[in-house]
C-alpha cells in the first residue's frame, strides 16, 4: 500500500492481533506454546484465559485447520475444530451467539488467507473484535458482507446438502475443512459421496469432525452401473450403525472390503484414463495454447500432478486446474507484454491485440476443461462415459444396476441407494425402478450443477413420476406409463422399438412396479455436487425458507440471484413444537404447576417449549417460486473467465481507502458521547434560565445514564455477592455506555422541549402544576417510543425491545413519587413556586425514574445471560468431571474411587502406576472449576444451585474431586510442564493465591447443599 495507514484507525489491539496471527502462520517458535492449550479437557472459559486472549487462540485454531491436505495431519485437524468450536462459542456474548460464533470464523479464516496483505488483515482483525463484542447489528452486516444466511439461534432450521465432495475424490476441502465449513453456511445435514470406494480414514476423519459441530453425516459411494450404451450412476449409503466404530468395522469385514477392493480398481482404471488425457494434451492441446498466445508452455508432468492432486481421486477437474495453475503464470507475462504493446500500435493491431487479451481473460479453468480435456476434444482415446469390454476394465464396470445392487444387498447392513438423475430421461428411470425391484430408494430430483448446466429438461416428468408412483393409483399410473410409451414410439430414436418393448412389459406388469414402494415411498435427495473449486457453480447448502426467521426469509426473497437463489422445488414443512416440564425447585412448586396446570387453557404455563421442523422429502414437486434457497451462492456472479482485460490494473497498483468505519475504537467512543452531549447541552443552554440546569442539566442527564449502565452491569455480574477478585471496573463496557450515552443524548430535546414544552405545556397546558400524571405518562410513552425505536435500529430482540418500551410505562409512578419527594424536599427548606422549579426539572426527573427501571430491567437481562453462559460452562464441565469419575470406576472396579479422592496423595500414587492420563485430567478439571468460581461472573450462584439438583454421591465427587489442588507440588509442576504455554507465572501464581480459599468455600457448599439448605437463586 502506497500511503501509511492514519493513527487516528484502528486500535493497538489490531495490530496485536494481527502480528500475533502472522507469526503464527509463519510457525514462529514463540507462538508453539499455543498448541499446548488445545489439551481437551481445558475448558474455553477457565483456567487457559490467563494464559492467551481467545482472538490468539482461535487464530492458531483455523491455522491449524487450514494449514494442509496432506493425511496423517487429521487428529491435527480435529484437534483444532473441536478447539476453534469451543472458543468462538464462548467468544460470542450476545444473544446471537451461534450466529457470532459463524462470523468469528469466517472472519478469521478470511483474515489468516489474506496474509501479504497488510491493510486487508488490519481490517479483518478490527472486524473481528468488533464482532467479539456481540452487537447483532455488527454481526448482521458481517453475516451480510460474506454471504451468510443468519440462522435461528435454536439451531432448528432445515438446511441440508445430499451430494458434496471432499479432498478424497474431487473436492478441495478436507473432510474437517468441510464440515466446519457447512457449519459456517449453517448447515446441519449432510451427505458426502465418495467415488467407487471409501478410506476408512476419511470416514473417521469426517464422522468425528461432524460430532464434534453437531451434523449429522451420511456417507455415500458412487457406482457406475451399465445401462443400454452407457453408464447411470447410484449412491449407495451404508445405514444402521450405532456410531463412527461400528461403521469403520463394516467397511473392513471380508464382503465389504473385497467390494472396497473392486471399486478402487475402478478407480485406478479411471485415472489411467486421465492420465492418458495428461498426456494428450501435452502432445496436442498445449501446442495449441502456446501457438494462439504465444506462450512457452513446457510439457506437464504425471508425478507433479499427481502429487497436486494429493489424497484425492484423480478426475479431469483436478487436471483442468492444473493445468490452469501453469498456464496463468504464462498467461499474465504475456498479457503484460500486449498491455505496453498496445499504447503504440495501429488501429488494425489494437483490435488483434484487444481480441486477443480478451481470449486470454476467458481461459479459466472450466474453459480449459471443455476446449482441451472432453471426450470431444481428444477423440483418439476411448469415451470413458460407454460402457466397453476388455480384459482391462474391471469387473465391477460390467455390471448393471441390479447386479450392483443384488451384490449390496449381502451385507451385513442396511442402505439407501439414490439415483442420479443427470441425462436421464423419465424412460429411463421407470425402467430402472421396475429392474432394481424397489432397491432404489431415493431419486436425486435435483442437482445444483446439473441446474446450473441447463440439464434439467426431463426433471418435471420424473419428478410427476415419483408423484404417482407413491400415491399408488394404479389408473395414473397405468396413463402415465402409456404416454411415456407413446413419446417413444414417436422419438425416431434408434433403440425406440427395443425400449417400448421394455416399457410394454413394465406397463404389463404395473401392480408390481407399484407394490415395490407401498410401504416405503420413493423419496428425494437434493444437492448442490460441489467441489469448491468451481467460481461459476453454486456452493454447497440448501435451506428450507419456511424454517428460518421470517426476516431472513424476506431477506432471501430480496436478494440478487448471485447470492441466495431460490431454486423451483417445494415441499412440504411443518412446524412442530414440544412442551415439557422444567425440573421443580422442590416438592411444593411441583404441585402448584401441576394444579395450574389442570385447569383450561393453562395446560401449557411454566413448560418449556422445543421447536423444530418435520419435512417430507417423500412429496417435492417443482414449483416457482420454491421455498429451498441457496446457501452457497456463485462467486463472482458466476462470471466466466479469469478476469484479464486492457484496461485492467495490476492488483500491486491498486490503491484502497481504509473506511472510516475502522477508527479508532477510544476515538470513536468519545466521539459518540460528544455527538450525544451536544444536543443534549444545547437544549438546556438555550431553553434554561436557572444557571444549574442551563450548564449541568447535560451532565446530569449523562450522570444518570452513565450511573446505570455500571449499575446494572455490576448487578448482572453478581451484585454484592461478586467474587473479592473482581472489580467492578471486570463488568463495565465502555463501548456499550457510550452507545447509550449516544442515544440518550438526542433524547433530551425530544423529551425536554418538544414533548415537555412544546406539546404538553404550550399547546396542551398540561405540566406539573395542571397534571403531573397526563405530564409524566405523555413523556414515558414518548421515551418508550424512542428507546424502541433505537433498539429496533440497533437489531435488539423482540424481547428487550418491547421490554424497554413498556418500562418507560412502569416508570410512570415512579415519576410521580420522585415528583412528589422533590416538592416535600423544596418546601421544606423554604422554596417559593415549587411547581414551577418542578416543571423545569420534570424532564430530568422523568429520565431518572426511566433509568431506574430500566436498571433493573437490563441488569436482570445482564443477569440472566451471565446465568446463561455459566450453566453451559458447568455443564460441559461438570460432564467432563463425572466422566473422568466413571474411568476411575472402571480402571478400578475392586476399590472404592469415592474413598481414593478423599486421599489426593494416594489416589496420584496410585494413578502414577495406573493412569497417570487421569491425574492430569483431575488436576485440570480442578483448575477450571477454581477459575469459574473466582472470575467467571455469576459462577458462584450458578454453582451454588446446580449443587441442590445433584445427588449426594454426586456432590461428593464434586467436593473430593477438588482435593487434588491441594497437592501444591505436582500442580505446579504441571503449569512449569507447559499446561497453559510458556506464560505460566500469572495462572501459577493465581493457582497458590486462591486455591486454598476456593477448597474452604467448596467445603463449605457442599455441606450447606447436603443440610438442605434453602433454595438458592443465583
Amino acid at each position: 500500500m502506497d500511503r501509511p495507514i492514519p493513527k487516528i484507525l484502528f486500535d493497538p489491539q489490531d495490530y496485536e492481533l494481527l502480528n500475533m496471527v502472522n507469526d503464527i502462520r509463519n510457525r514462529e517458535e514463540s507462538r508453539k506454546y499455543l498448541k499446548k492449550l488445545f489439551e481437551p479437557y481445558l475448558h474455553p472459559d477457565g483456567i487457559k484465559e490467563m494464559a492467551a486472549p481467545k482472538d490468539l487462540r482461535i487464530a492458531y485454531a483455523v491455522t491449524n485447520l487450514l494449514g494442509s491436505l496432506e493425511a496423517g495431519k487429521a487428529s491435527d485437524r480435529l484437534g483444532a475444530l473441536r478447539s476453534v468450536k469451543d472458543e468462538v462459542l464462548h467468544t460470542a456474548q450476545s444473544y446471537l451467539r451461534v450466529n457470532t460464533a459463524r462470523v468469528l470464523l469466517q472472519i478469521m479464516k478470511e483474515l489468516i488467507r489474506a496474509q501479504g496483505d497488510f491493510q486487508r488483515q488490519l481490517e479483518l482483525a478490527h472486524d473481528f473484535r468488533t464482532v467479539a463484542a456481540g452487537k447483532p447489528r455488527k454481526v448482521r452486516a458481517m453475516l451480510q458482507r460474506y454471504h451468510l444466511l443468519e440462522m435461528p439461534e435454536e439451531w432448528n432450521q432445515i438446511a441440508f446438502d445430499h451430494h458434496v465432495h471432499d479432498a478424497n475424490t474431487k473436492g478441495r476441502k478436507t473432510p474437517t475443512h468441510l464440515v466446519m465449513d457447512a457449519w459456517i453456511k449453517g448447515i446441519r445435514r449432510l451427505t458426502v459421496v465418495y467415488y467407487n470406494h471409501v478410506r476408512t480414514e476419511a470416514v473417521a476423519e469426517l464422522m468425528e469432525a461432524a460430532e464434534i459441530m453437531g451434523l449429522k453425516i451420511r456417507v455415500g459411494v458412487e457406482l457406475a452401473a451399465r445401462f443400454h450404451d452407457r453408464y447411470v450412476f447410484l449412491f449407495w449409503e451404508p445405514r444402521g450403525f450405532s456410531g463412527p466404530q461400528n461403521f469403520i468395522q463394516f467397511l473392513t469385514e471380508g464382503p465389504v472390503a473385497e467390494f472396497m477392493a473392486e471399486g478402487r480398481k475402478v478407480s485406478e482404471y479411471q485415472q489411467a484414463h486421465v492420465l492418458r488425457v495428461l498426456q494428450e494434451f501435452n502432445n496436442r492441446h498445449r501446442l495449441t495454447l502456446n501457438e494462439t498466445f504465444d506462450l512457452d508452455l513446457q510439457p506437464l508432468a504425471e508425478g507433479d500432478f499427481l502429487a497436486f492432486v494429493g489424497l484425492g481421486q484423480p478426475s479431469l477437474l483436478h487436471l483442468a486446474r492444473y493445468i490452469y495453475n501453469h498456464v496463468v503464470p504464462a498467461l499474465e507475462t504475456r498479457a503484460a507484454e500486449l498491455r505496453e504493446r498496445y499504447d503504440h500500435a495501429d488501429p488494425e493491431e489494437r483490435q488483434k491485440i484487444s481480441h486477443l487479451v480478451n481470449e486470454m481473460g476467458q481461459m479459466d479453468s472450466e474453459t480449459i476443461h471443455e476446449k482441451f480435456l472432453r471426450p470431444e476434444s481428444n477423440p483418439a482415446l476411448p469415451n470413458p462415459h460407454v460402457p466397453r469390454d476388455g480384459p482391462e476394465v474391471p469387473d465391477l464396470l460390467k455390471l448393471a444396476s441390479q447386479e450392483i445392487l443384488n451384490r449390496i444387498g449381502q451385507f451385513r447392513a442396511g442402505y439407501r441407494i439414490t439415483l442420479n438423475l443427470s441425462d436421464l430421461t423419465v424412460e429411463d428411470v421407470i425402467e430402472l425402478l421396475y429392474d432394481c425391484q424397489g432397491k432404489i430408494t431415493h431419486l436425486e430430483i435435483f442437482n445444483l450443477k446439473d441446474y446450473t448446466a441447463g440439464k434439467t429438461a426431463h426433471q418435471a416428468d420424473i419428478s410427476e413420476l415419483q408423484r404417482v408412483i407413491n400415491q399408488g393409483n394404479v389408473i395414473r399410473l397405468k396413463k402415465t406409463i402409456r404416454g411415456i410409451i407413446q413419446r417413444v414410439e414417436e422419438s425416431g430414436r434408434p433403440d425406440a422399438a427395443e425400449r417400448v418393448q421394455k416399457l410394454t412389459a413394465i406397463l404389463h406388469d404395473i401392480a408390481t412396479l407399484k407394490n415395490y414402494y407401498k410401504d416405503s415411498p420413493l423419496k428425494s435427495r437434493i444437492g448442490s455436487d460441489s467441489t469448491g473449486r468451481s467460481r461459476h457453480l453454486p456452493g454447497m447448502g440448501l435451506v428450507i425458507k419456511n424454517t428460518l426467521p421470517a426476516r431472513v426469509s424476506r431477506q432471501i426473497d430480496g436478494t440478487p440471484l448471485s447470492s441466495f437463489e431460490t431454486i423451483p422445488v417445494k415441499t412440504e414443512v411443518h412446524r412442530r413444537a414440544t412442551f415439557m416440564p422444567p425440573p421443580p425447585a422442590n416438592t411444593w412448586l411441583r404441585g402448584l404447576q401441576r394444579l395450574v396446570n389442570r385447569l383450561p387453557g393453562l395446560g401449557l404455563i411454566g413448560m418449556k417449549g422445543q421447536v423444530d421442523w418435520v419435512v417430507k422429502f417423500e412429496a417435492p414437486h417443482l414449483e416457482k417460486p420454491g421455498n429451498i434457497a441457496m446457501l452457497g451462492g456463485v462467486r463472482d456472479g458466476g462470471e466466466r473467465g479469469n478476469g484479464y482485460r486492457l484496461d485492467q490494473t495490476p492488483p500491486s497498483a491498486r490503491k484502497t481507502e481504509v473506511s472510516w468505519s475502522y477508527l479508532n475504537t477510544g476515538l470513536k467512543n468519545l466521539l459518540k458521547v460528544i455527538v450525544g452531549f451536544i444536543p443534549a447541552f444545547l437544549t438546556f443552554a438555550l431553553t434554561k434560565d436557572w444557571w444549574l440546569l442551563a450548564y449541568f442539566g447535560a451532565v446530569i442527564w449523562f450522570g444518570i445514564t452513565g450511573l446505570r449502565n455500571i449499575l446494572q452491569s455490576v448487578l448482572g455480574g453478581g451484585g454484592l455477592g461478586r467474587s473479592p477478585a473482581l472489580t467492578w471496573r471486570n463488568y463495565i463496557s465502555w463501548e456499550r455506555i457510550a452507545d447509550s450515552l449516544l442515544y440518550t443524548g438526542f433524547s433530551v430535546p425530544l423529551l425536554d422541549y418538544l414533548t415537555k414544552t412544546l406539546l404538553l405545556d404550550q399547546a396542551l397546558g398540561i405540566n406539573t402544576t395542571s397534571n403531573p400524571l397526563a405530564l409524566y405518562s405523555v413523556m414515558a410513552l414518548v421515551n418508550g417510543i424512542y428507546i424502541s425505536g433505537h433498539n429496533v435500529w440497533r437489531g435488539l430482540p423482540r424481547g428487550a425491545i418491547v421490554g424497554n418500551f413498556f418500562r418507560s410505562v412502569l416508570s410512570i409512578p415512579l415519576a410521580l413519587v420522585f415528583n412528589s419527594l422533590a416538592g416535600a424536599v423544596l418546601g421544606s427548606v423554604g422554596v417559593t413556586g415549587v411547581n414551577a422549579a418542578l416543571q423545569k426539572w420534570a424532564a430530568i426527573i422523568s429520565k431518572a425514574a426511566s433509568d431506574c427501571v430500566a436498571g433493573l430491567i437490563e441488569g436482570a437481562a445482564d443477569r440472566r445471560q451471565n446465568i446463561s453462559m455459566r450453566s453451559w460452562d458447568y455443564d460441559r464441565k461438570l460432564g467432563q468431571l463425572f466422566d473422568t469419575y466413571a474411568k476411575l470406576e472402571l480402571l478400578f472396579p475392586d476399590a472404592d474411587v469415592l474413598e481414593m479422592l478423599a486421599s489426593p496423595k494416594a489416589l496420584i500414587r496410585t494413578l502414577s502406576r495406573e493412569a497417570s492420563d487421569l491425574e492430569k485430567i483431575l488436576i485440570i478439571n480442578a483448575l477450571d472449576l477454581l477459575y469459574f468460581w473466582m472470575y467467571q461472573p455469576r459462577a458462584r450462584g450458578v454453582l451454588k444451585a446446580r449443587l441442590k439438583s445433584l445427588s449426594e454421591e454426586e456432590r461428593q465427587i464434586l467436593e473430593r474431586s477438588q482435593t487434588v489442588l491441594h497437592r501444591h507440588k505436582e500442580v505446579s509442576q504441571i503449569f512449569v510442564d507447559g499446561l497453559v504455554g510458556k506464560k505460566f507465572s500469572r495462572a501459577l501464581s493465581f493457582f497458590l493465591d486462591r486455591s486454598e480459599e476456593y477448597l474452604r468455600d467448596m467445603r463449605r457448599l457442599v455441606a450447606r447443599a447436603a443440610s438442605g439448605g434453602g433454595p438458592y437463586d443465583p
